[in-house]
């Protein structure tokens, strides 16, 4: 078996590993947090950072079904904040000064990393947690420090960076869709 052959086998199997139940658990909080007016905030570095705005998008938009806009924001977007915080604190605080400025015990908190020891992910999630925000992390391999400090984690099933975020990102797909199902089910039983 050659190498492309071996990549796409483990993607597929770390993909296969994800567990239903952590997806309805995290759809099921998700909405319940947005149902009453909580925000979903989230974070990371790099490909976690693109992951991250790509999970805001699809709820300030739509994902399969078209519904209403739901409040997200990644905390990655603004340069003009994350070079201020970066430069006049640290770059390990980027994420936690923004935390610290936005996040309420009503909202749900998601850090990302791959490797789960991001220190600026971690130092902003427990910052989240300390404010009473529900947190949830996405990590890969072990699950490193944020699956001690979430209250909720997401690991996926691989130590290689690529396959855990094109795992991410099917879990966050996945999150999505029965989002928008028990979105569905919820106003079928409030009419």
């Amino acid at each position: 078996m050659d190498y492309m052959d071996q990549y796409i086998e483990e993607g597929v199997r770390a993909r296969k590993a994800i567990s239903t139940g952590i997806v309805r658990e995290f759809a099921g909080l998700m909405l319940e947090r947005l149902s009453k007016n909580g925000l979903l905030i989230t974070f990371g570095n790099g490909g976690s950072a693109a992951d991250a705005q790509h999970f805001a998008a699809e709820l300030n938009g739509h994902f399969l079904k078209e519904r209403k806009a739901f409040p997200a924001i990644a905390l990655s977007t603004n340069t003009s904040t994350l070079t201020a915080i970066g430069n006049d604190y640290s770059f390990d605080a980027v994420f936690e000064r923004q935390v610290e400025a936005f996040v309420t015990k009503k909202d749900m908190v998601v850090g990302i990393s791959t490797s789960g020891n991001s220190r600026n992910v971690v130092s902003a999630v427990r910052k989240a947690r300390k404010i009473g925000a529900l947190t949830f992390s996405m990590t890969g391999g072990n699950g490193g420090l944020l699956k001690d400090v979430s209250e909720k984690c997401f690991i996926a099933g691989s130590d290689k960076t690529p396959i855990i975020q094109e795992t991410h990102i099917t879990f966050i797909h996945m999150v999505c869709a029965e989002f928008d199902l028990l979105l569905e089910k919820s106003q079928k039983i409030e009419q």
